[in-house]
């Protein structure tokens, strides 16, 4: 297959590239694209050197087949119409096309056959908080219909960019020289040292667009009328998301059939001895490609509630690895061009 990837040297860009070498998908030319700040950058791709194209109105994506576009909801509805007009997949990133109608928002541990309608060629990427959250509640939803999730979120300084990530290490490095924070331009305060109640900008009901993507895309992915009630929050870890999750079922069910089911469920991987100190933690799960869960445990407020910890890497499964899982579940079914 001929493969683009938009948005090639951020951080999104940059795993794509790890993750499609890793997995060794089938590449018959890579080509390149970033904004004029990033053109003429220089990455080696299996040993081969690849210049980054400018991103520009044209027929650049005439013989692309997937195009795996991470440059910002602005670019991608610009360039939505150049990259599938001659019938490439375009499996973007952003949060531009993820409430579309006609726009399938697919998470293949979940729905990987909603990405075989896409009436404008384009498949959206969920928000990564909401993808590692339904990895892991899937499997419950086929033991109990899920009712009700309360969740919060302990979201890394990667979710904002490679950046983000600079602020914070630069932060801590002026706290430790003169005991004071000068760079404060990612985040609306300081982060280091600190947790931010607040991921992407208010709206008019006091959650945050990042709380509004998880109670409406877990309803899209799931094909459910599940009701979700979020907190965000940004903590000073340096990659890697969390999440505290409360679900309430249908029907009662036991730790025991939970923690059997995750413990079967594609892209989950289960750690729970807490008299043990056996637990998921972001430090350890930077860098894989599960959602790992653990302190199961039923709810004391509830009958039908179970609660449980999960932490993953958002830039892999939270973003770059799930776009990469549905193109190889698209190429495996037969259904590019």
């Amino acid at each position: 297959m001929n493969v683009a990837i938009v948005g090639a040297s951020g951080a999104v860009g940059q795993e794509f590239m790890r993750i499609l070498d890793e997995r060794n998908f089938p590449i018959d030319q890579l080509t390149l694209f970033g904004s004029s700040r990033s053109a003429g950058k220089t990455y080696t791709f299996k040993g081969k050197e690849y210049t980054v194209k400018l991103l520009q109105h044209g027929d650049d994506f005439k013989d692309i087949d997937v195009a795996f576009v991470s440059a910002g909801g602005s670019a991608s509805k610009e360039f939505a119409e150049d990259i599938t007009r001659y019938g490439a997949v375009m499996i973007d990133n952003s949060s531009a096309w993820r409430m579309e109608e006609n726009v399938p928002l697919v998470v293949p541990e979940c729905n990987a056959q909603d990405a075989l309608n896409r009436p404008r060629g384009i498949i959206a990427n969920p928000n990564c908080t909401t993808i590692m959250m339904v990895v892991v509640l899937q499997p419950i939803e086929k033991l109990s219909h899920i009712k009700r999730i309360h969740v919060s979120s302990y979201q890394s300084a990667s979710g904002a960019g490679a950046a983000a990530m600079a602020e914070l290490q630069q932060q801590y490095k002026e706290l430790l020289e003169t005991g004071d924070v000068q760079t404060i331009q990612k985040f609306p305060h300081q982060l280091a040292y600190n947790v931010i109640p607040q991921i992407d900008v208010m709206t008019p009901n006091d959650y945050t667009k990042e709380e509004m993507k998880m109670f409406n895309e877990t309803r899209k992915i799931m094909h459910s009328d599940v009701r979700t009630s979020a907190t965000c929050v940004r903590v000073s870890s340096l990659r890697s998301h969390s999440e505290s999750v409360w679900v309430e079922t249908e029907k009662p069910l036991t730790v025991e059939e939970v923690r059997a089911a995750l413990a079967q469920a594609p892209g989950v991987t289960l750690q729970d001895d807490p008299q043990q100190y056996v637990y998921p933690m972001p430090l350890h799960s930077a860098g894989k490609d599960d959602v790992y869960v653990g302190r199961v445990r039923k709810d004391l407020a509830n009958d039908n509630g179970i609660t449980l910890w999960l932490t993953g890497d958002q830039i892999r499964k939270g973003a770059a690895l799930n776009a990469v899982q549905i193109a190889e579940y698209l190429h495996q079914v037969g259904n590019i061009k």
